[in-house]
């Protein structure tokens, strides 16, 4: 398991890693990931903290005006449908609790959302472990329930909030 993304890393390797899978996994399912599809997910990458949609579309604006020299605005349902795509491949998770997605860890595998998200920061990890699935899969056969998905979402602080909290 990863460490929790907060601390020193090389971020420009986990955006360069999420675009060549991307890259894998579309071209696998036959699927074109465009170049819309391919900058907005580069921008849920830009940081390990959920984002928005409409906080997307302003960055997706800004960042193609600084492109272009001029002012490209982008209707929201174009973002909608992109992250639609995201997600329908695997590539993206939504933050139910905070209306906010993120750059799936594992897109190569089918995997359910598990997440620990810091209250101060704002800082997701995804998580995946295979002994929450078995005890959630015995319950819901036990009582005769089909799962269609799981997303788990804890809160807390990560281990450098909390250790800024209690200095």
């Amino acid at each position: 398991m990863n460490r929790f993304p907060s601390y020193v890393h090389d971020h420009d390797s986990c955006i360069a890693y999420a675009l060549s899978s991307a890259e894998i996994v579309c071209k696998r399912r036959g699927v074109r990931l465009t170049n819309l599809r391919r900058r907005v997910l580069q921008l849920i990458w830009d940081s390990h903290a959920p984002i928005r949609a409409y906080d997307l579309l302003e960055k997706l604006s800004s960042t193609s005006a600084a492109d272009c020299n001029k002012r490209s605005r982008f209707a929201p349902q174009t973002v909608y449908r992109a992250l639609e795509f995201l997600i329908q491949q695997g590539l993206v998770h939504r933050i139910e609790s905070l209306n906010a997605f993120v750059g799936c860890v594992e897109p190569k595998q089918n995997h359910m959302g598990y997440f620990l998200i810091c209250q101060s920061c704002g800082t997701a990890q995804e998580f995946a472990n295979g002994v929450v699935n078995q005890v959630l899969r015995y319950y819901a056969n036990d009582v005769y329930f089909q799962i269609k998905c799981i997303t788990i979402e804890v809160s807390g602080l990560c281990a450098n909030c909390l250790n800024s909290t209690t200095k």
